[in-house]
């Protein structure tokens, strides 16, 4: 019973990994990378439809993204989707094909942007221990019903906080590779 809450936490755990990696490749850095407009949407044909399934996208070099629209009826819709977007790009149309250059971050930007880094790490820590509470109230509930002992509940309890101290050390560590991602020029 306490391996299922375990491993129901650490997935849960996992997961929560997941998004806050998937949040902070929505951060820019110096460099272009395709997932950078993964979030956006167009509107193709009156429904919302990710950029990624209408177009191409490629890096051109390390400081330009060209998205290739499979529908030339499409450009004017993506370029005004990736212009009220949260990026603060400005694309350039030339024929069929749209560049998104990316302007070089300041000094003042890069420290923005670790500040939203920061917060977002926070989030993901909250979540995990969110999970941990939850996980050690399940423990607890087994205890109440009679199903386990204390010693089964402490020993349960120290093995949850151990999973939670490992996934609070992955936050950690992806967050510092963002930080240092975004300080290099």
């Amino acid at each position: 019973m306490i391996e299922d809450i375990k491993k129901d936490a650490s997935e849960r755990m996992d997961k929560s990994i997941a998004a806050l990696k998937q949040e902070l490749t929505k951060l820019r850095t110096g460099r272009a990378h395709t997932s950078l407009l993964d979030h956006i949407t167009v509107d193709y044909y009156g429904t919302q439809t990710p950029l990624n399934q209408v177009s191409n996208i490629n890096v051109e070099d390390s400081r330009t993204l060209v998205v290739s629209p499979w529908e030339k009826s499409m450009v004017q819709a993506i370029e005004k989707a990736i212009l009220t977007s949260d990026l603060g790009l400005n694309p350039a149309t030339a024929g069929t094909i749209i560049r998104v250059p990316l302007p070089p971050l300041t000094e003042e930007r890069r420290k923005d942007m670790i500040k939203v880094v920061r917060h977002e790490a926070e989030g993901g820590r909250i979540a995990i221990r969110n999970i941990r509470r939850d996980a050690i109230s399940d423990v607890k509930d087994l205890v109440k019903e009679k199903m386990i002992g204390e010693d089964d509940e402490r020993r349960g309890q120290d093995e949850i906080q151990a999973i939670t101290d490992k996934h609070i050390a992955l936050v950690d560590e992806t967050l510092a590779q963002k930080e240092a991602e975004l300080m290099e020029i």
